[in-house]
């Protein structure tokens, strides 16, 4: 048997103890039946398949004692260090000669289907890896060992892959974990950070997660994506491409805001592509999503505390190390908490075209948001200094959404003018106005409402009248 030793004879009494039955297909069939019965009545949501078959309930015991086995005969350290090719022979040798044993009727396909699951199991993520590596899957969440769902361009779909049990879906958390240097169990039982694609991940374990281990992963898209592209796709109008493109490469401050899954990232890392190459950027993130091309870039990821309570370092301090490191541009990830003053406070002193996303349903909940976020920070300041701070420094906020087809776009870019009796000005440029839908679409146009004067200044200041120009004599058509 090759790297894997010779079977004993208490591993062949091990594997007849399953006592599978003679006539494996029709309580398969009827099981699986009763299996998929039960998935209709339970959920509303569509299935998205993996596999093109059902597998059978004996075939499912049998892989998880045969894995067993398998785990016992090698050393899972010296497994990982093997090339895929050479493991796959090694696991089909000792599969067939196990399957011969228990006298199990294994098609080729299922043969296949079971070596790929060891594999991932011992090297992997287990049932998770045929999911990320789907490109069309954009998250990844776990609600219970049974209960995987996935997002598939704006649509949510139950999946067909399943862990054995909560045991065997907490191993694969504890990985995640173990792989990216942290720990999880109850005594620390959330963690937040990325896989090695860059795909964010969180996890939670009991006791905090009552239904067992829950994992959520937003997928790290290796395509990226271009804001000249985006006028094809329905998000953006070409005027809003040209508007976009005009206000970034003048270094106005853009806030992007917008619902959970919105997009909000995606349009961040398409916005930041304008930048030119010759400015230096620091990058702010609690997870690294973002995916600067420029060459000058120093890319800051925050960190949580350890098992001790040491070693934490938040957005906050890592804005205000930003500040010494002679920026030309801050961009931050996601602004939630008590570094929205800093933000603020970088964009009124010499930082401009910095960026960052939050989260808000509007415009006007963006603002408010801000507000209560520079009070989150313990600065004793009155609403009218804030409002003022704000006003100053935000120039632009695009909202994105993703509407009910799953489609993500800008419904509203709102221009800030500033802060005058008691108020901070808006001034709507484009928004999105719905004219009809159906089952699978929603139908709009995106509409140029006006630019202000002191807009025009601002843009005129930077030395892009030929833009500007351009781009008022597009919207006039």
């Amino acid at each position: 048997m090759g790297s894997f030793g010779r079977r004993s004879e208490d591993d062949i009494a091990e594997i007849t103890a399953l006592d599978l039955p003679q006539d494996n297909l029709s309580k398969s069939e009827t099981r699986s039946k009763d299996r998929r019965t039960s998935h209709r009545d339970e959920i509303d949501h569509p299935i998205f398949k993996t596999k093109d078959f059902v597998e059978q309930n004996d075939i499912s015991e049998f892989k998880e004692k045969l894995f067993e086995l398998v785990v016992k005969q090698i050393d899972l350290s010296a497994a990982s260090k093997m090339q895929r090719s050479d493991l796959r022979r090694e696991i089909e040798g000792y599969l067939v000669e196990y399957s011969k044993d228990m006298n199990l009727r294994v098609s080729h396909k299922e043969l296949q289907n079971i070596i790929d699951d060891i594999i991932n199991d011992m090297i992997g993520l287990g049932p998770l890896e045929v999911l990320l590596k789907n490109h069309s899957i954009n998250d990844i969440m776990i609600n219970a060992y049974n209960k995987i769902f996935v997002e598939i361009k704006g649509k949510v779909y139950k999946t067909d892959v399943s862990f054995r049990n909560e045991k065997h879906s907490l191993q694969i958390a504890q990985r995640i974990a173990n792989q990216i240097g942290r720990r999880i169990d109850e005594s620390s039982p959330l963690v937040d950070a990325r896989l090695k694609d860059g795909s964010r991940v969180n996890i939670v374990i009991p006791p905090v997660s009552i239904d067992g281990t829950s994992v959520s992963i937003r997928k790290f898209s290796s395509h990226t994506i271009h804001l000249k592209d985006m006028p094809a796709t329905g998000n953006i109008s070409e005027q809003m491409f040209a508007f976009l493109n005009m206000v970034a490469r003048s270094r106005l401050n853009i806030i992007i805001s917008g619902g959970t899954g919105a997009g909000k990232t995606t349009l961040l890392n398409a916005i930041s592509q304008l930048i030119d190459g010759q400015e230096r950027i620091v990058s702010i993130e609690d997870a690294a999503e973002l995916k600067l091309q420029q060459p000058h870039v120093v890319r800051l990821e925050s960190r949580p505390a350890n098992i001790e309570g040491q070693g934490l370092i938040t957005i906050r301090d890592l804005v205000k190390n930003a500040l010494r490191m002679r920026p030309d541009r801050i961009i931050i990830g996601e602004c939630r908490g008590a570094e929205a003053f800093d933000m603020l406070q970088a964009m009124n002193t010499g930082h401009d075209g910095s960026m960052s996303t939050l989260h808000s349903n509007s415009s006007g909940e963006a603002l408010s948001r801000l507000e209560n976020m520079v009070l989150m920070s313990g600065n004793q300041l009155p609403n009218e200094v804030i409002k003022s701070y704000i006003g100053d420094a935000v120039d632009i906020i695009v909202q994105i959404a993703r509407m009910r087809d799953g489609t993500r776009r800008v419904i509203q870019i709102t221009e800030i003018s500033g802060y005058s009796n008691g108020i901070i000005g808006t001034n709507d440029i484009f928004l999105f106005h719905h004219t009809g839908s159906d089952a699978t679409h929603i139908e709009g146009d995106f509409v140029f409402k006006q630019l202000s004067e002191g807009l025009v200044e601002k843009i005129l200041d930077k030395g892009f009248k030929h833009e500007l120009d351009k781009f008022l004599e597009s919207v006039k058509e």
